[in-house]
C-alpha cells in the first residue's frame, strides 16, 4: 500500500509496523495524533518519553514548576544538569533528542480555567499528569467542553489508579468522583511519600491507553477504574458508570482550594490512613482565618530578638528522621495532636511546622477548637522546605 512514511520513520517505528494491530496504518495514525500532557512530573515523564518515541506526531506539555534535586527520584525525564529549569523546557529537550520527527509545543504555565480551553482546544487527547484534584476537575470539564477524552492516573505510596474519561461519550471524571474531599483529608506525595518506579508503572499504561485510542485497537479503561498494588504486585479493575442525573458541564467554574472545604465526601482519595483524625467542628467561627501564618524570615528574626516559642513538629517519625529543626521542642505527627494535647503548653506561643505548612495550619485549627489562644499559635508559612530555601540552606530539602 501506497504511504506517507519516510526511510528514517520506517526504521524507527519498524517494531511498531509489524505489529497486526498497528502497521503502517496505525503508526500513521500516530505520527497524525496531537496529544496534551498536562504535568511533566512523575506520571507526565514516562507518558512523555514513550508517546515521542511511539511517534505522536504534536505534543503539548503544560507545567510551571522547575525541576528539583527531590524531583529525580521519580520523573525520569529531567536529569541533575536541569536541576531549576523550567520542567516543560526540560522535558522538551529530552524527547526532541529522543525523536527530532516530532513536535513539541511547551507552555511553561499553570493550566487555569482562563486557558484551559484554548490551550486544549486542538488536540486530539489529553494525558493528564497533575498531583491536585482541583485542576483534574478544570481538565475534566474542559475536556467535557471541547469533546476530547482524557486519560486519568494518580499514585500515593505503593498504589496507583488509571481510567479513561469521556471516550466515546463514556462517565467521567465527576461520574466517578462527584464530590470533592475536604482540603485537609488530601494526602500527598510530598505528605505521603510514593515508592519512585509507581508513577514509571502508572504513566507508562496512561500512554499504552493513549496509543490505543490514536489506533482505535483494543478496550481503553473507560468505565473501568484500574488499581494497582505496588506491594502485592496485583491489579484489579473496579467497574463504574455514567450519572444520568448529572447535567453536562457547559461552562468552567472556579478550581482552587476553596472548591474542596464544604465537603465532607472522601471519594477522590486513592487511600485512606485510618489513623487521621477528624477536626471538631463549630460552624459560628472560622478557625482558620485565625491562624497567624508566620514567615521563616520573620521567625528567624523574632527568634534572634529573643522569642522563644515551644515548636512543635507535625510531620511524621520517619520525615523528623530526614531532617529537622534545631531547635524543635517536640514531634507530634498531625493524626496524634488531639491525643497529646497535654503535652503542648496553653500558657506560651507555639510555632508548629510541618513540611510545606498545610499540616500545620490544620495542627493550629486544631488547637484553638481545643481551647488554644489563637493568638498564641503561630503556622510557619512553607514549612521547614521555606526555612531550608531563605534562612538555612543547610538543612536538606525532601
Amino acid at each position: 500500500m501506497a504511504h506517507d512514511l519516510s526511510a528514517d520513520e520506517i526504521a524507527r517505528y519498524s517494531r511498531h509496523l509489524i505489529l497486526p494491530q498497528v502497521g503502517v496504518k496505525g503508526q500513521m495514525e500516530i505520527s497524525k495524533a496531537s496529544v496534551l500532557v498536562i504535568g511533566a512530573g512523575g506520571l507526565g515523564s514516562p507518558v512523555l518519553l514513550y508517546l515521542a518515541a511511539a511517534g505522536v506526531g504534536r505534543i503539548g506539555i503544560i507545567d510551571d514548576d522547575l525541576v528539583e534535586l527531590s524531583n529525580l527520584q521519580r520523573q525520569v525525564i529531567h536529569g541533575t544538569p536541569q536541576v531549576g529549569l523550567p520542567k516543560v523546557a526540560s522535558a522538551q529537550a529530552r524527547i526532541e533528542s529522543m525523536n527530532p520527527l516530532i513536535k513539541v509545543e511547551a507552555y511553561h504555565a499553570r493550566l487555569t480555567a482562563e486557558n484551559a480551553l484554548d490551550i486544549i482546544t486542538g488536540y486530539d487527547l489529553v494525558v493528564d499528569g497533575t498531583d491536585n484534584i482541583p485542576t483534574r476537575y478544570l481538565i475534566n470539564d474542559a475536556c467535557e467542553i471541547v469533546g476530547v477524552p482524557w486519560v486519568y492516573a494518580s499514585i500515593y505510596r505503593f498504589e496507583g489508579q488509571c481510567t479513561v474519561f469521556n471516550f466515546n461519550d463514556g462517565p467521567n471524571y465527576r461520574d466517578l468522583f462527584p464530590t470533592p474531599p475536604p482540603a485537609d483529608k488530601i494526602p500527598s506525595c510530598a505528605e505521603g511519600g510514593v515508592i519512585g518506579v509507581l508513577p514509571g508503572v502508572m504513566g507508562t499504561i496512561q500512554a499504552n491507553e493513549a496509543i490505543k485510542i490514536i489506533i482505535g485497537k483494543g478496550t481503553p479503561l473507560s468505565g473501568v477504574l484500574l488499581v494497582y498494588d505496588a506491594l502485592e504486585t496485583r491489579f484489579r479493575g473496579l467497574k463504574y458508570g455514567k450519572d444520568s442525573s448529572r447535567s453536562k458541564v457547559s461552562e468552567l467554574g472556579i478550581y482552587d482550594d476553596s472548591m474542596l472545604c464544604q465537603s465532607e465526601s472522601m471519594a477522590s482519595l486513592p487511600r485512606q490512613d485510618n489513623s487521621s483524625e477528624k477536626l471538631p467542628t463549630d460552624a459560628s467561627i472560622n478557625f482558620e482565618q485565625n491562624i497567624h501564618e508566620i514567615s521563616a524570615l520573620m521567625v528567624n528574626e523574632k527568634r534572634a530578638g529573643g522569642w522563644e516559642p515551644f515548636v512543635l513538629d507535625v510531620r511524621t517519625e520517619r520525615e523528623s528522621e530526614i531532617v529537622s529543626l534545631s531547635f524543635t521542642d517536640l514531634l507530634i505527627p498531625v493524626t496524634q495532636v488531639a491525643k497529646n494535647i497535654q503535652s503542648i503548653p496553653k500558657e506560651k506561643d507555639v510555632l508548629i511546622y510541618c513540611h510545606h505548612g498545610t499540616r500545620s495550619r490544620d495542627a493550629g485549627v486544631l488547637l484553638q477548637k481545643m481551647g488554644f489562644d489563637a493568638n498564641n499559635i503561630y503556622s510557619l508559612s512553607g514549612g521547614i522546605n521555606d526555612w531550608s530555601l531563605k534562612v538555612d540552606s543547610t538543612i536538606p530539602r525532601y
